[in-house]
C-alpha cells in the first residue's frame, strides 16, 4: 500500500513480460478503467476480455516495442506493480507510446512522469526513436494534460484507431 508522501524517487519502473502475470493484471486494469469511462458504466470480465483480445498487446516486446511496468522501490513486499505504459515501433525513427496506466493508489505521485521519462528515454537510446506519438480520448481530459505537461503537442490524426480523438507527438532529439 502506498501513501501520499512517497515521491518519484521512491519507484522502480523495469520491462515486464507482456505474456505475464503482472503485465495481465495491469492490462485488465486499464481496460477496465477505460470501457467503464468510455460508456460511463461499470464494466464486466467479459467485456474487458473482449477488448484485449480486440486490442492486442503481443508486439510490446523486443525488437518491435516494450512493456514497462512501475512498482515501489525496496522490499519485495511492496513491489507489487502499480502503473504501466507501452511503447510500439511504428518506422525507423517513430514509436508509440502506449497502454498508459497509473493505479489510483500511485496517483498524484509523479508515477506518470516517470513512466513517461522511462518509455522516452528507451525509446530514444535502444531504439534509436527520434519521435514518439501517442493517441488519446477527448473524455480523458487528465491524459491529455499530463501529455501536454511534458512537452507532447497535438498533431494530425496518424493512425486509424476507432477509439482516438487526439493525438500527440514528441520530438526526443
Amino acid at each position: 500500500m502506498t501513501t501520499n508522501n512517497t515521491h518519484a524517487t521512491d519507484w522502480a519502473v523495469a520491462p515486464v513480460p507482456i505474456t505475464g502475470p503482472e503485465a495481465a493484471t495491469l492490462l485488465r486494469r486499464y481496460y477496465t478503467e477505460l470501457v467503464s469511462r468510455f460508456y460511463g458504466r461499470p464494466t464486466d470480465d467479459a467485456e474487458v476480455s473482449a477488448v484485449l483480445a480486440e486490442e492486442p498487446s503481443d508486439d510490446l516486446v523486443p525488437p518491435t516495442g516494450e512493456f514497462l511496468a512501475v512498482r515501489l522501490a525496496g522490499a519485495p513486499a511492496r513491489g507489487v506493480p502499480v502503473g504501466c505504459v507501452g511503447l510500439r515501433v511504428l518506422d525507423a525513427h517513430t514509436m508509440e507510446l502506449t497502454r498508459m496506466y497509473v493505479g489510483p493508489e500511485a496517483r498524484g505521485q509523479g508515477v506518470a512522469g516517470l513512466l513517461i521519462g522511462a518509455a522516452e528515454t528507451l525509446a530514444r537510446d535502444t531504439f534509436h526513436a527520434d519521435t514518439i506519438r501517442l493517441d488519446t480520448r477527448e473524455d480523458l481530459v487528465e491524459a491529455r494534460a499530463l501529455y501536454a505537461k511534458h512537452g507532447y503537442r497535438e498533431i494530425a490524426r496518424y493512425n486509424t484507431s476507432p477509439y482516438a480523438d487526439h493525438w500527440f507527438e514528441k520530438r526526443l532529439r
